[in-house]
């Protein structure tokens, strides 16, 4: 094709990168397209793009000449090498200021490099988080850009266009910011939605062995729990889920409890240990997974120690709506933990966050989405320097009256033997958070008393360190310091 009609190019048409497609033809776009299975590209024109003005190439090199300038080459594949091998493919197609997107999960380090890397070869990167599944990508996901802000004018009508829409019809779609900032953002989302679903597994595991309860009393409650604060799309479909039934019984109930994880979660854990931000709760909830894929060892360690739980003798209508506290408190603790990360980030890395239009991008089409986020954005509108969610009024009065069911469960939970990892996590966050002297003073004293790594006093100014000789022995000279 010798005239440049298409408007951006994809590379990559398994589910995602296919329905992103159509969903850019359906906003007017002109799309082109290529897969290394050239079959692939066939099927597709044949099948779902039939009618569409999609276009299809067998070489890359003919989907870029198709290209308007600056060229737009899109990304979705599978994360890592395969992404680097790509770019190390279509850059001597290229010229000077070119866009390449990268849409797949990649890890932000690895975006934050390749964005380097083009950016010396005259060409722009774009490290692009998305979520929301394949019905997402295909009406309306979170959309979630980063990189080199000169290309975010260039692709911003593709992006908003086909992005999800809040209530109030803005784009769940913005910039976020500079080098890997993009896919951080992402990768923090996949951490909260870790903890979102084990927060709603940990309340199905309490009203189911606590209350006895079967899935089909627990439909209606979380049908009901959706119309309030918890209004959320994970509520949602777990509502779903225990309406189901596969022979007149509930799915759920025959599914194997053992979870599945791709690493995301993993990754934001590792980064708040890197920043060392308390990110507790989402930690427990990739914990929570581990502890589930040990299903074989935990069969042979229930027959040492069989599970014994007392009757519960509570009003359990009253338990249910404690329960309900518990998950919506640990939930602001979640989002607040997740937030504090990024704040850590930005100071980090140099990236002008804006928190705001974070919760926004995911107040739609993604898989955390909720009405929840609409009160994080107000927060952050109201005062963008916030330090943390928990020092705003809304949600200062949300926890307040929540605290008294959330200690309730935990205590319950604790006395019946029932595991509440991340219900628990984040009552001890909490209660250490708002606790003006902690127990660190000892602490620091044993490393100082066996290492000579110094101390600060109450009495003298903060940044200024003091070392003990406990024993009489140990001498004067005190250990470097360091901060993890």
């Amino acid at each position: 094709m010798s005239e440049a009609t298409a408007d951006i190019g994809l590379v990559g048409l398994a589910v995602m990168g296919q329905n992103l497609v159509m969903n850019m033809n359906d906003n007017g776009f002109t799309v082109a397209v290529f897969n290394r299975t050239t079959e692939k590209v066939d099927a597709f024109l044949e099948g779902p793009a039939k009618g569409s003005n999609v276009i299809g190439f067998h070489s890359i090199e003919e989907m870029i000449q198709s290209l308007k300038r600056p060229r737009k080459v899109m990304f979705m594949i599978k994360a890592g090498s395969a992404v680097d091998a790509l770019i190390e493919e279509i850059v001597p197609h290229l010229e000077e200021g070119d866009i390449i997107i990268d849409g797949g999960n990649s890890h932000y380090p690895d975006s934050e490099r390749r964005y380097k890397y083009l950016k010396d070869k005259g060409l722009r990167f774009i490290g692009s988080g998305i979520s929301g599944g394949e019905e997402g990508a295909r009406h309306g996901p979170s959309i979630m850009p980063g990189g080199d802000e000169s290309a975010w004018p260039e692709i911003r009508p593709i992006f908003q266009a086909i992005a999800a829409k809040s209530d109030d019809g803005e784009p769940c779609c913005d910039w976020v910011g500079d080098g890997g900032a993009g896919h951080y953002v992402k990768m923090v989302h996949n951490g909260i939605e870790y903890g979102d679903m084990q927060i709603i597994c940990e309340s199905y595991h309490l009203m189911k062995s606590l209350l006895k309860m079967e899935a089909d009393d627990l439909a209606p409650i979380f049908e009901e729990w959706n119309k309030g604060p918890l209004d959320s799309y994970l509520i949602e479909i777990s509502a779903k889920i225990f309406a189901y039934k596969e022979d007149g019984k509930p799915l759920v109930d025959q599914i194997l409890d053992v979870a599945g994880q791709k690493g995301t979660g993993k990754w934001t854990g590792i980064s708040a240990l890197d920043m060392g931000m308390p990110l507790t709760l989402i930690g427990e909830a990739v914990f929570a997974r581990c502890l589930s894929a040990l299903k074989e060892q935990r069969v042979t360690v229930s027959k040492h120690y069989p599970e014994e739980i007392p009757e519960f003798t509570g009003d359990s209508k009253e338990f249910i709506e404690e329960v309900r506290q518990a998950l919506y408190a640990s939930k602001i603790i979640s989002y607040a933990q997740g937030f504090m990360l990024m704040q850590a980030a930005a100071k980090e890395f140099g990236w002008k966050l804006n928190y705001g239009s974070i919760a926004l991008m995911w107040r739609g089409g993604c898989i955390i989405r909720s009405k929840f986020l609409g009160k994080i954005k107000a927060a952050y509108d109201k005062n963008k320097d916030l330090e943390s969610l928990l020092l705003d009024d809304f949600f200062k009065g949300e926890l307040q009256g929540c605290i008294s069911g959330w200690r309730e469960v935990v205590a319950t939970a604790a006395k019946h033997g029932i595991s509440t990892p991340c219900f628990s996590t984040s009552l001890a966050f909490f209660d250490g958070y708002r606790c003006e002297r902690l127990p660190a003073n000892l602490l620091q004293a044993q490393r100082d008393f066996f290492g000579a790594h110094t101390y600060e006093r109450l009495d003298q100014p903060r940044g200024k360190f003091f070392h003990t000789n406990w024993t009489g022995t140990g001498g004067d000279v005190s250990s470097s310091t360091y901060n993890a």
